[in-house]
This record gives C-alpha cells, sequence and structure tokens, in this order.
C-alpha cells in the first residue's frame, strides 16, 4: 500500500469503497534515553524548538504510521480512511503512540 491511499478523510477522491474491513492500528511505546532527556533539557534553557524531542515524536509517529499500514495490508486493504494519531502517557518518560484508521479496499470511480 503506497501512502498516497492513506488519508485523514473518510472518503478517498477518485475511488470508491467497495469493502470496509475494520479498525486498524499501529502501536509504538518509547522512552527517553537519559542523553536525551539530558539534551533536551539543555535546549529548553536557550529556547525555541526543542529539535531531540521533535525527532523523537516524529520517528515515533513514522513508525506508528507503517505499522498501522503493516496490519491494513495484512488484512488485504488497499487503503485506509480516517486515520489519527494519539498519545499517552504511560509511565513518566514512557509514552504510547497509537496511529488508526479503518482499513478498506477501494476501486477506482468510473
Amino acid at each position: 500500500m503506497t501512502h498516497n491511499m492513506v488519508t485523514t478523510a473518510f472518503t478517498l477522491d477518485g475511488y470508491r469503497i467497495t469493502r470496509n474491513l475494520g479498525l486498524v492500528r499501529g502501536i509504538v511505546v518509547r522512552s527517553r534515553s537519559i542523553f536525551g532527556t539530558i539534551g533536551a533539557g539543555l535546549q529548553t534553557i536557550v529556547g525555541g524548538n526543542i529539535t531531540l524531542l521533535s525527532e523523537l515524536c516524529e520517528k515515533t509517529r513514522e513508525q506508528a504510521f507503517e505499522l498501522m499500514i503493516q496490519h491494513a495490508a495484512q488484512m488485504g486493504a488497499n487503503a485506509i480512511i480516517g486515520v489519527r494519531y494519539d498519545a499517552t502517557e504511560v509511565m513518566q518518560s514512557v509514552t504510547e503512540v497509537l496511529c488508526y484508521g479503518t482499513a478498506v479496499v477501494v476501486e477506482p470511480s468510473a
């Protein structure tokens, strides 16, 4: 499945949904290393974008997204609609990132 077949919308322009396969998700639980925590702490002193944490968040979201796509492919989907992210702090410095959506089979509109 290509990334252009994944959308936050509930329709995919130029395609019609022929089957709804249900919920798919990708979950990543990530902790910060002591070095990352210290580095991010130092960046907060200067102010601005805390790049160490931004990069960690981006990697985590990307991994959750890719896991969701794998889950959908295993179900036989060729698209995912209604994609959303959620994050929960499981314990101090440990966060769960969830990417979820609805796996569907689509075909080009006539």
